[in-house]
């Protein structure tokens, strides 16, 4: 007889702090939204992330930031440096065999290697609480700073397929990656992120 394959226990990310050298990873809150929308809105990002829509507005990182605290499917951190909010990172586990890495920063704040180090400590933290054997990325082939990312956290190309890119209206190549648990384990030394949990 066949047996249902649970679903891995997703852990409440309200009381739980990423903290990296510089960064801050902390659960969105509506306190954020105004600053979600600014740094969200711009072309250049939604271009690059599969379900951003262009313009983005307050009500558009409103219904973010309410779907974020009800839904267990993903789990996001807002990304902060020196209590400033940069962007968003987290993991979709809307696909459970084939949870899914995805982040974006403010234009203001690329090429720093934030997105790297948001990155890695969400790596980290899914790993270690979650028992899973891979995750899953993707880049557009027209993003190679995305790209260059992934490669550093350890992603392996996998191969190139086609979404849809709702800012785009249509769909576009991307070049989709694979983190397996034993290549991730053999990367820690990476590891300066540390977690604190704590009530809210």
């Amino acid at each position: 007889m066949l047996q249902d394959i649970p679903t891995p226990t997703l852990r409440e990310p309200s009381n739980c702090i990423l903290e990296t050298e510089r960064l801050t990873l902390r659960r969105p809150t509506l306190a954020d939204v105004k600053a979600i929308a600014r740094l969200a809105n711009d072309r250049r990002i939604a271009e690059n992330t599969r379900r951003l829509p262009h313009p983005y507005s307050q009500e558009h990182a409103i219904e973010f930031v309410r779907a974020m605290a009800n839904d267990g499917r993903e789990t996001v951190f807002l990304i902060e440096n020196n209590h400033t909010p940069m962007g968003v990172v987290g993991i979709d586990w809307r696909e459970p065999e084939a949870p899914e890495l995805g982040y974006w920063l403010g234009v203001e704040h690329w090429g720093q290697g934030f997105g790297t180090e948001a990155a890695r400590a969400v790596i980290d933290f899914t790993f270690e609480e979650f028992d899973i054997e891979h995750l899953m990325s993707g880049a557009r082939v027209t993003n190679p700073s995305s790209r260059n990312i992934l490669e550093k956290c350890g992603f392996q190309w996998s191969g190139v397929e086609l979404h849809r890119f709702e800012a785009l209206g249509s769909s576009t190549p991307v070049d989709c990656f694979r983190l397996s648990r034993s290549v991730w384990s053999s990367l820690k030394s990476w590891n300066n992120s540390t977690r604190r949990d704590r009530s809210r």
